[in-house]
């Protein structure tokens, strides 16, 4: 995984790259590299590490045709050599994805053409094919090496020899960026922003060749198509901090705007949901990570309200399991940036049996939208931070979008509406007057934490202890409170701090329970709720209160204090809260 830029155009395209490698280190970040073309030779630069290590080793280079990439590994380890572009003979490449039969491409290559590897990745083999079938034709070259690789990947290639780029794409995203004499390619259109909200997003099995007045959008067998441009709707401003010490603070304050974004105009008119209301029996759920938990809460909702099944499965087990799916059942495939490659997969084995699909993604021109062809957009703008906020709060609205679509009760509608035009502004409300740093302060040393809740709040605090654990890389389990007395309780004691999501509803007095059960092993106790009452003051060290919301929107309200709990943590300790190791935003590998 990780980003890639390329820039052909009249300016020096060094600088440009650089900026947009900054704006894509999101996606990667263990080591970085750019190549360049300067007459007939091409320079390759790369460095271990963020990007400033790899800025620190470039002194005035000058070139209008440069490919950059930035890299989360997946073979080889984090290091000099295992870093983007990878090089054979003139020719340079940059690659996201995973070349699944690598193994057999480069024993070929060594034992039977001698050809020479310098890295341990799979990516090497891609340069290395170029050259074998070059015989001065870069694009047949090209088009040639794309026969035999299979696996998903996204690739710009050089050639020392060629004024151009050529880019293809198969499960992996690139977009064009157009701009005025000028053709930008990338993972995602974030780094050529602040030169043109023009795009073009490349299908599955699509190439472009470009040149320095023109690109040509061709499939693998060589066919021109045509593809329409289209026009990013946000700005620069979207990608940039705005004053926040962070991109993950700035995206938690931003959810009051982003829920609006989300449910502005399928409210007034539901029927603009884009999903065909055919009669499906069963909606299945597919997804990864916070999306996980994003679905379970739709589930709680949708069940409760509807008497319509849903199953919830992680996409990465769901292929591999033979799962039973039929043709009346509604596959809603849901991901943040819409190429996560396991929750992909899902959605192409449903279509395969002959369900309907949808999808429930952030990313315009994304693959799952695109496989999916219908559905619902989050709206939440670029999501930079690696942990996940304004997508997941986005994504419960999408459900709650989804539940009414298919509700046949109009009151029930009329209250859910009623009740979501207030929500913006309870949220606003909640962040601004909320006193999460202290208890942050307070529990930053723990070593091990407890989420606990109950009923459409239980996979609440799973996503709280998981926003925990890839920030602050504190461990940390989310639990049905109920369960805790069934093995949790064995880690209770003074040092273990317990965070209790705690509504006013018929399961209150469980929930005060289970916080006795913790109280008496001499466990802190933090506690979210929307109303304080004896009990509460009695059993919790630490308060947080919420607004008291309507029950489908209870995980809303409930999520954004354990999202800054985790910020503050992570902040305190000194970790990199946007950048958390091993981690990277966009999961486009299995």
């Amino acid at each position: 995984m990780c980003g890639i830029i390329a820039y052909l155009g009249q300016k020096n395209g060094v600088p440009i790259v650089l900026k947009g490698l900054k704006r894509l280190e999101y996606r990667g970040y263990d080591s970085a590299g750019i190549a360049l073309k300067q007459e007939n030779n091409l320079k390759t630069i790369k460095a271990k590490g963020k990007i400033e290590q790899l800025k620190a080793l470039i002194n005035g280079e000058n070139s209008n045709i440069v490919i950059g990439h930035t890299r989360w590994a997946t073979h080889g380890e984090p290091n000099h050599i295992n870093a983007h572009p990878h090089t054979s003979e003139g020719i340079a490449i940059v690659h996201n994805g995973i070349i699944e039969n690598h193994a057999s491409l480069r024993k070929e290559l060594e034992h039977k053409y001698n050809y020479k590897f310098q890295s341990q990745t799979d990516s090497e083999v891609i340069a290395h094919l170029i050259d074998f079938f070059y015989d001065g034709d870069f694009e047949d070259a090209f088009r040639k090496m794309l026969t035999k690789i299979d696996g998903a990947f996204g690739i710009v290639a050089l050639h020392k020899n060629h004024n151009q780029m050529i880019c293809a794409r198969k499960g992996s995203p690139l977009v064009l960026g157009i701009g005025e004499n000028e053709t930008f390619v990338a993972s995602d259109p974030s780094p050529f922003l602040d030169h043109t909200k023009n795009v073009v997003y490349l299908d599955e099995k699509q190439m472009v060749i470009i040149n320095p007045d023109s690109y040509q959008i061709k499939d693998f067998n060589g066919y021109n198509l045509e593809k329409e441009v289209e026009k990013i709707s946000y700005g620069i401003e979207s990608i940039q901090k705005q004053g926040y010490k962070h991109f993950m603070l700035k995206e938690i304050n931003e959810q009051n705007e982003t829920i609006k974004n989300c449910f502005r105009g399928k409210i007034k008119d539901i029927e603009m949901v884009s999903i065909k209301k055919e009669n499906f029996q069963r909606i299945v759920l597919v997804a990864c990570g916070t999306s996980y938990y994003a679905a379970l809460v739709g589930k709680y909702i949708i069940e409760k309200t509807t008497h319509l099944p849903v199953l919830v499965e992680h996409a990465s087990e769901f292929r591999y399991r033979q799962p039973m799916l039929y043709p009346t059942d509604l596959v809603v495939a849901i991901s943040q940036s819409g190429e996560t490659a396991d929750t992909l997969e899902a959605i192409r084995l449903a279509k395969k049996i002959g369900c309907s699909t949808a999808g429930m993604v952030n990313v315009t021109g994304s693959s799952i939208a695109k496989e999916c062809g219908q559905g619902i957009y989050l709206h939440a703008g670029p999501e930079i931070g690696v942990a996940s906020t304004k997508a997941f709060t986005s994504q419960i609205i999408a459900l709650n979008m989804l539940n009414l679509y298919i509700n046949k009760d109009p009151y029930y509608k009329m209250k859910v509406i009623e009740e979501i035009k207030k929500l913006p502004d309870q949220i606003k409300s909640l962040l601004e007057n909320q006193n999460i740093k202290p208890i942050a302060e307070k529990y930053r040393n723990a070593k091990y934490f407890l989420f606990m809740a109950r009923d459409i709040n239980y996979p609440v605090a799973m996503e709280g202890a998981l926003k925990l654990k890839e920030i602050s890389y504190i461990p940390a389990e989310g639990y049905p409170a109920g369960e805790m007395k069934h093995g949790p309780i064995a880690l209770i004691d003074s040092e273990v701090p317990s965070v209790f999501i705690v509504t006013k509803d018929s399961i209150f007095p469980k929930v005060i329970s289970n916080m006795e059960e913790v109280k008496s092993r001499k466990g802190k106790i933090i506690c979210i709720c929307d109303e304080i009452n004896e009990e509460i003051q009695r059993l919790a060290d630490d308060i947080i209160v919420v607004p008291q919301v309507k029950w489908e929107f209870t995980p809303i309200v409930n999520v954004i204090p354990m999202q800054l709990i985790a910020y503050h943590i992570a902040d305190m300790n000194g970790k990199n809260v946007d950048q958390p190791k091993n981690l990277a935003k966009s999961c486009t590998v299995e």
